[in-house]
């Protein structure tokens, strides 16, 4: 019904859906016994004129009838409900969790493509409509289905004549509501993509709500936001018009039905009470006072499948686009597997670049082009390079954040792309450009680095970072919890936190992307010296836009457009080459200025 990736919950939790579905059942068919135990009490009452014992004895039986089943009725329900709303909300989790696990293992090209508002409707709007049907779809179908064929049944050896009648708008709406069905569905993708198209504004203005207050751009923002609300708002309209329609005429053929009932019904039986019965096909057709309110009790019954039939359309439309998105989302193929390769052991640090080019994709230009160079163990390496010409790429890369060529970059003489990823990035501390931390506290962010460590070793590690004063001066000290994305704490706060958080890894290769450029020159003196110390026999790469960062390093790789411009040690490349030199000369003029 719903694809691999949902149905196999109704598989997995089918004990619960099958007790639920017994003691729906059973309700049904307690309920089912109501109308015939008022029909025999309307029946006993309109013919007694002595009440006899045996009388009373049958009228306290038929009540106590009711009187039970009304209470199988209140208890059954509870335990259907439970059971079947406990299987909804495991399937909930079940498929947040596969969301998210497939979150993880999905590669920056697919997040390129598609906003992160858009992907947390999958969360949202599209997990509650399948809870929905598996839940209330669930009751719905099968209260609906068992007590509309048992009704009519019983309708039938009721009385056929008034059953022919009505079944025949039950079969028309159950036509139209196949056909509208299809429509709902269309309907319902549209008004999903009005709304993921507002959760993805919303979240790019939240996100960017700093540069839009100081461009002073609230008033264009507000004008844009409008236009989508209009749009979501007209595919909402749209969709409730068409539903209310649906539903509104449903009622009027349940109401048109029932004045059918007592019309026909209360005229057979003003016909049997004058001792001329209805005659059809030379059959007397008998119906007294009993007969009706039996008649009307299943009817009254029967609405409420007829009206479950056209909220079950509604509801399953709406679960099906929203599998739909999940299956797509489920089924987006994965570039990197994660969980295949060879494992790294005794890492060394050697890093080897053969011939390496690399073009983002979508685009035709080359980000790296034809890249050679030899990082051995140990050494401590800085790249640099005007913005764009390839730096951050080329530490992307080094991470397996995007596939490559084979043989194009080499750990330890062994092919990237062989190498298990969750393998490689154990062995390499990043600290990225962006440095992300959570919504956390400080000490829980420096435990993404090693989840184990102890307030010894973290103390240590914002000590090596040159930030452990800064924290000090927290009133909570490292229990401080940190807003989201570190918004309370300082750009340089946020690089050194981070720093000691690669420092607690301690893994055999570090990289730095450009994560001293928020620090004044002696806290990035302090730090380089640290790592120096702490790091000489680990290999070390410090990508940077300021050559203070790189120029006591061992080597320098100089990028320029893509292309690898040089890579020698900082002395030489003052002499080699220009873009370093006139670097160089540049930033140290600006700091005497």
């Amino acid at each position: 019904m719903f694809g691999k990736y949902i149905n196999k919950y109704y598989v997995k939790y089918s004990y619960l859906f099958l007790i639920g579905i017994i003691f729906l059942i059973g309700v049904d068919i307690v309920q089912l016994m109501l109308p015939e135990a008022l029909g025999t009490v309307v029946d006993t009452i309109e013919n007694t004129t002595i009440y006899t014992d045996e009388i009373k004895n049958k009228l306290l039986w038929e009540s106590l009838k009711i009187l039970f089943a009304g209470l199988g009725i209140f208890l059954g329900r509870i335990v259907f409900r439970v059971t079947i709303f406990r299987a909804s909300t495991r399937a909930d989790i079940g498929i947040g969790e596969q969301l998210f696990n497939k979150s993880l293992k999905l590669d920056l090209n697919f997040y390129h493509n598609n906003k992160i508002g858009s992907l947390m409707s999958y969360y949202t709007i599209d997990i509650e409509n399948i809870q929905d049907f598996f839940g209330w779809g669930t009751i719905q179908i099968i209260d609906a289905s068992f007590l509309l064929i048992y009704t009519i049944v019983k309708m039938f050896l009721s009385n056929i004549f008034i059953s022919i009648i009505i079944i025949i708008p039950i079969i028309f709406i159950g036509v139209w509501g196949a056909l509208v069905e299809k429509y709902m569905v269309l309907i319902y993708e549209q008004r999903q993509d009005a709304y993921s198209k507002i959760y993805d504004f919303t979240q790019e203005s939240f996100t960017g709500i700093r540069v839009i207050k100081a461009f002073v751009k609230e008033t264009s923002q507000v004008l844009l936001f409008s236009k989508l609300a209009k749009k979501n708002q007209e595919m909402n309209v749209k969709f409730g018009k068409f539903y209310f329609i649906f539903d509104l005429l449903l009622r009027i053929i349940i109401a048109l039905v029932s004045s059918l009932i007592l019309g026909v019904g209360g005229f057979l039986v003003y016909l049997t009470v004058n001792g001329t019965p209805f005659v059809l096909f030379n059959q007397e057709i008998t119906f007294n006072v009993g007969s009706l309110v039996t008649y009307l009790g299943y009817f009254t019954i029967l609405i409420w499948p007829v009206i479950a039939f056209g909220q079950t359309i509604t509801m399953f439309s709406r679960a099906k686009t929203s599998s739909k998105r999940i299956t797509n989302f489920l089924d987006a193929p994965e570039d990197i597997k994660d969980d295949i390769g060879e494992e790294l052991t005794d890492v060394k640090g050697k890093i080897e670049i053969r011939n390496l080019s690399f073009s983002y994709p979508n685009t035709d230009v080359k980000s790296l082009d034809n890249i050679n160079l030899t990082i051995n163990p140990g050494e401590h390496i800085g790249i640099i390079g005007k913005i764009g010409s390839g730096k951050s790429t080329f530490i992307n890369l080094l991470v397996h954040l995007y596939n490559i060529d084979k043989n194009s970059i080499l750990i330890d003489d062994v092919d990237l792309m062989d190498i298990n990823v969750n393998s490689l990035r154990k062995n390499i501390a990043l600290v990225p450009q962006d440095n992300f931390l959570f919504n956390a506290t400080i000490e829980d962010n420096i435990k993404v680095g090693k989840d184990d460590a102890s307030k010894e070793e973290i103390i240590e590690s914002l000590k090596k970072a040159a930030v452990l004063e800064d924290i000090n001066n927290f009133p909570q000290k490292e229990e401080t919890q940190i807003q989201e994305k570190g918004v309370s704490l300082s750009g340089g706060q946020k690089q050194r936190i981070s720093i000691a958080r690669a420092f607690i890894k301690d893994a055999p290769i570090m990289i730095l992307d450009d994560s001293l450029n928020a620090v004044d020159t002696k806290t990035e003196l302090d730090v380089l010296n640290t790592i120096k110390e702490y790091r000489k026999d680990k290999t070390t790469i410090f990508v940077s836009s300021r050559v203070s960062t790189i120029k006591d390093l061992d080597k320098v790789i100089v990028f320029n457009e893509g292309k690898l411009e040089a890579f020698d040690t900082p002395d030489n490349l003052m002499k080699t080459t220009n873009t370093f030199s006139k670097m160089y000369i540049l930033q140290k003029l600006e700091m005497e200025i």
